[in-house]
């Protein structure tokens, strides 16, 4: 690969073909510094993600949030992100690959300091709209670079450099965020930022060449379809990020936003198809493999982000645990794909590609299946294996589905291909996130209902066990009988409570699993492309 083509020839189609030539050794250097310099962008815009969520509350503490109104804070980063995922491959093309993704790099890390100074909710949502703006431009550039700079025998090393981006940052994400604000402070998850960001930014500067810019792109531009785009994935992020706090379509708010959603992302749809030089081809998913990976993903984005999603919320509702003991329990979901990750290209050329991806689901799925027996005292102890075989499960689902799914993908469809099966892992997760939060709500009431049955005061063993704890009350301070008695009332109610919550947890580990058996089917409609033939990469 040329020096030319680390610096976009590569996202350009036709023009410079000639640019994909084999490369000299210093060629082949810096072809590897850009992707490992792409990468660990897309590594901190995605941990940026889960290391914000996991400090939330006391964000909202030092600006003077509420506790609706500092969702905002992650919800402005994700609609920005997922809004702009779409638009990089084209004004990559527009403004060139260097300085396209070296401005936004510099932006990111700029912003995320910012993010530290924030005063008020105003401030911070605008500073988490920018960098998630700038951030949202890392994720798919470094995909892109990846199928595009990489021969096909290096793309399952490069694809697996990525999947420390797209699984093992949000597993690790609340580990880091966790730590740094119980022993730190808040600020210090935005701080975290600044090393690897210099590092990410001389890497660019070193590897990318420069290349003209190509404004002439602008006129040409698929305006309708930025613009339907836009607007509908705006409002569709801001429909699941807010709508089971809003009672969903019970809010004139959620219902306008879904009919504008819907409308927009419909006329999008309609402009791309009709359109001859489309913002996205989506024609590529009529593409076996391509369709088939794309599902699979989605199906991976709703777990891995609902996955991060229900495991604080339990531990943190049903055990108490602060952010830092949250943190060591998830750190075993990550720290291990950071051994496993390196190895998928040795599995990818010994075996069957879909074999190992249909074998990483499996593990992902068991993983979730053993926790759908929960007790009281099912804590860190009792999750360890099972984020063990999560870990193992992940570590070998990433790569090899990026590269079976964007097999056969041409150089001038790199871009919509990349942002396509990147954007539907973020909105799987989004819309992951959305389901378990209504899911666990209605399971959690469903079980109450059904407890609550057997507790009554005409049963026997419910006004015996009143009599103990009421007991138990008086001879621990409280004076008169009728007020123990309506402690001990509470104290069932509470339990009851408790005791539906953890079995709406295990129902949502089990939707989780299934999912992920769906994915598993995806997988094995998938054609094992020509190059992955024989087992592995030539």
């Amino acid at each position: 690969m040329s020096a030319q083509a680390v610096s976009g020839a590569a996202f350009v189609p036709n023009d410079n073909a000639q640019a994909a030539k084999p490369a000299a050794p210093e060629g082949s250097a810096k072809m590897w510094i850009a992707v490992v310099g792409s990468t660990l962008g897309a590594f901190m815009a995605v941990l940026n993600i889960q290391i914000v969520n996991a400090s939330l509350a006391d964000i909202q503490g030092a600006i003077g949030a509420g506790i609706d109104d500092g969702g905002w804070i992650s919800t402005s980063y994700l609609i920005a992100e997922i809004v702009v995922i779409p638009l990089t491959a084209w004004l990559a093309r527009v403004f060139s690959v260097r300085a396209y993704l070296l401005t936004n790099a510099v932006l990111f890390m700029v912003f995320s300091i910012a993010c530290a100074f924030a005063q008020n909710l105003g401030q911070m949502i605008v500073l988490r709209a920018i960098q998630g703006f700038t951030g949202g431009v890392l994720i798919p550039m470094a995909f892109t670079i990846i199928i595009t700079l990489l021969p096909k025998a290096k793309q399952p090393v490069g694809l697996a450099l990525f999947a420390l981006s797209a699984t093992f940052a949000p597993a690790i994400g609340p580990t880091i965020g966790g730590y740094l604000t119980e022993n730190w402070g808040w600020e210090f998850i935005f701080y975290v930022n600044l090393v690897p960001g210099v590092l990410m930014i001389a890497m660019l500067w070193f590897s990318l060449d420069r290349a003209p810019m190509n404004l002439s792109l602008l006129r040409q531009g698929d305006w309708a379809g930025i613009a339907t785009m836009a607007i509908g994935l705006a409002a569709l992020q801001t429909v699941l990020e807010e709508g089971n706090k809003e009672d969903w379509f019970g809010s004139d708010f959620i219902t306008r936003l879904s009919v504008i959603a819907a409308i927009s992302l419909s006329l999008f749809v309609w402009v791309e198809l009709r359109s001859d030089k489309p913002l996205l081809n989506l024609r590529l998913l009529a593409r076996r493999n391509f369709g088939f990976g794309i599902l699979a993903n989605f199906l991976l984005g709703i777990v891995l982000y609902g996955s991060v999603f229900i495991l604080p919320v339990y531990l943190a509702r049903v055990q108490g645990y602060n952010s830092e003991q949250i943190g060591m329990v998830l750190a075993w979901t990550g720290l291990p794909q950071l051994v496993l990750i390196p190895l998928v290209p040795l599995l990818m050329k010994r075996f069957d590609v879909r074999m190992v991806i249909a074998a990483g689901f499996a593990l992902f799925a068991a993983s979730n299946f053993m926790n759908v027996h929960m007790t009281v005292n099912y804590a860190s102890d009792q999750l360890l294996w099972p984020n063990v075989v999560r870990a193992v499960g992940q570590a070998m689902v990433f790569a090899p589905l990026s590269a079976i799914a964007t097999s056969g993908i041409e150089q001038e469809n790199a871009g919509s291909a990349s942002a396509l099966f990147n954007m539907i892992r973020n909105l799987g997760g989004a819309i992951g996130i959305a389901v378990l939060q209504t899911f666990l709500t209605k399971r959690e009431q469903y079980h109450s209902n059904v407890m609550v049955q057997s507790v009554s005061m005409f049963e026997e063993a419910t006004r015996d066990r009143i009599d103990r704890l009421t007991a138990y009350f008086l001879s621990h301070g409280v004076a008169d009988h009728a007020t123990a008695a309506h402690k001990a009332v509470i104290a069932i109610a509470l339990r009851v409570r408790q005791q539906a919550n953890i079995m709406a947890f295990s129902d949502a580990f089990y939707f989780l699993g299934v999912a992920l058996i769906v994915a598993l089917a995806a997988t094995l409609l998938l054609k094992k492309p020509d190059h992955l033939a024989g087992g592995g990469a030539h």
